[in-house]
């Protein structure tokens, strides 16, 4: 009697496991829930452009609260709080340099880019309308542009540059050769920090042409604003490169999982790391 009402207790626990926890999870990984990942990309890159932009606009109207040292390094601090929140279900890309760049290293299927970019690009834009409606200050304190007695082209080569060192750092935190985890978060956010210490001066350090399109749409101002599509684009060229070099082909388990999130990870080599 004992015995069959344990087997009884058994049967209804994992009845309740199938229901509760296993079945969620494999609707989960459905991959017709693609709108989760385009949500991710869109909230993520929405707070990366609230703080990158708002450092500038809000250091309009208080300039003495926003020193140039804090706005640059915030959007570092954003950004490694993102990956942390959110990197497992999108990848915390922010940006089209880095999602291009994933395709390139063969991470991430190109079917998911349009999407991708197109998300980033609105989350960009709504943060910078925000920003403007809240702080009442022009959405272009917010953009990038080369500094006075500098021109597009050293602009263009600053953030050629600094994207080139943005990417090595991602992919090589995502790789299975050096997946460092969730320190991944660390790197990549103490990285725009520095660079936007030291490289903000001539071009705003961008990086980002989703981070740079959001101000320049609501501001109505695209002046110079191929500096920040073409030097991110060239960097992103040099470190997929520099990661062949380093690390041969892309595509393994770690470096997919890390540009893919949890959902539906498609791996083209799934015996490599």
């Amino acid at each position: 009697m004992a015995s069959e009402s344990r087997a009884g207790a058994v049967t209804r626990v994992e009845g309740w496991i199938q229901e509760e926890i296993i079945r969620p999870l494999d609707d989960f990984q459905d991959p017709k829930q693609e709108w989760r990942r385009l949500f991710s990309e869109l909230l993520g890159t929405f707070f990366l452009v609230l703080v990158a932009a708002g450092g500038g606009m809000m250091g309009q109207v208080f300039p003495s609260d926003v020193p140039h040292i804090a706005a640059v390094v915030a959007p570092g601090l954003m950004v490694m709080a993102i990956i942390l929140f959110m990197g497992k279900v999108s990848g915390a890309h922010l940006n089209p340099a880095v999602t291009i760049g994933f395709t390139l290293r063969g991470d991430f299927p190109w079917t998911r880019v349009p999407g991708y970019i197109v998300v980033q690009l609105i989350g960009a834009s709504l943060a910078a309308w925000f920003l403007q409606s809240v702080v009442n200050v022009s959405a272009v304190y917010g953009s990038n542009y080369p500094a006075a007695n500098y021109s597009a082209s050293n602009a263009f080569l600053m953030e050629t540059v600094l994207t080139f060192g943005l990417l090595s750092v991602i992919l090589g935190t995502a790789s299975g050769a050096q997946n460092v985890g969730l320190f991944g978060a660390i790197g990549v956010g103490a990285y725009i920090a520095l660079a936007g210490m030291w490289g903000s001066p001539i071009s705003g350090a961008s990086m980002n042409p989703a981070r740079t399109f959001g101000p320049d749409l609501v501001g109505a101002s695209f002046t110079d604003y191929w500096v920040y599509v073409a030097g991110p684009l060239c960097g992103m060229v040099l470190a997929v490169g520099a990661a062949w070099v380093l690390r041969g082909r892309g595509g393994g388990l770690s470096g997919s999982g890390a540009a893919q999130g949890v959902i539906d990870t498609k791996v083209q080599r799934p015996g490599d790391a």
